[in-house]
C-alpha cells in the first residue's frame, strides 16, 4: 500500500478510505484494464485479428502489466477471486474477439473449415507471454509476424 500511495502522490490512509485492503486496491487495478470492444467491428476477418493483437501487445507493453499477471498468479491461493476477475474481465473478452474473429476468417474462405480455433487463440496469445518471458518485451511487429504463422489460406483439395 505504501508504494501505491507514493506512486499515486497520496497517502496511505487516504489510499485506505478507498481501498480497504490489497485485495480492494488490486481488484480495482484489474478493472481498469477491462477489455473494451475494438472500435470499428466492419474490418476484413484478419485486420480485426491484427487489429486484437496489436491492442493486447500495447497492453502488455504498459507499465507493469506482466507484474501484475505474476502477482495475481502468486495471490492466486489466498485470493483467487482476484484471478478470477481477471479472466472475467481480460481473458475471456479477449479469447472471444479473437475466436470471433477466427471464426469470421473460416467463414469468409480465408481459413481452413477444420481450424481448431481454441488452439489458435491459444497460440497467438500465449506467443506475446512467451515472447516477452524470454526477451522481456514484445517488438511492435509480433502482432504481424505471429498472425502470419497461423493465418494461412485453406489448402485447395484436389
Amino acid at each position: 500500500m505504501e508504494s501505491v500511495a507514493r506512486a499515486a502522490g497520496t497517502t496511505v490512509p487516504s489510499l485506505r478510505r478507498r481501498y480497504c485492503d490489497k485485495a480492494t486496491l488490486a481488484a480495482a487495478v484489474v478493472d481498469s484494464m477491462r477489455i473494451a470492444r475494438l472500435t470499428d467491428g466492419d474490418r476484413p476477418p484478419r485486420e480485426q485479428t491484427l487489429a486484437i493483437l496489436e491492442n493486447f501487445r500495447r497492453n502488455l507493453a504498459r507499465t507493469h502489466s506482466m507484474a501484475l499477471l505474476g502477482t495475481l498468479l502468486v495471490e492466486e491461493g489466498r485470493n483467487p477471486e482476484l484471478l478470477g476477475r481477471f479472466r472475467a474481465r481480460l481473458v475471456k473478452p479477449r479469447r472471444a474477439m479473437l475466436k470471433e474473429a477466427l471464426e469470421s476468417g473460416v467463414r469468409a474462405g480465408e481459413l481452413a473449415a477444420d481450424m481448431d480455433i481454441d488452439a489458435a487463440v491459444s497460440m497467438l496469445i500465449g506467443s506475446f507471454y512467451a515472447l516477452y518471458l524470454s526477451r522481456g518485451r514484445v517488438p511492435k511487429d509480433w502482432p504481424e509476424r505471429v498472425l502470419a504463422s497461423v493465418w494461412r489460406p485453406p489448402i485447395p483439395r484436389p
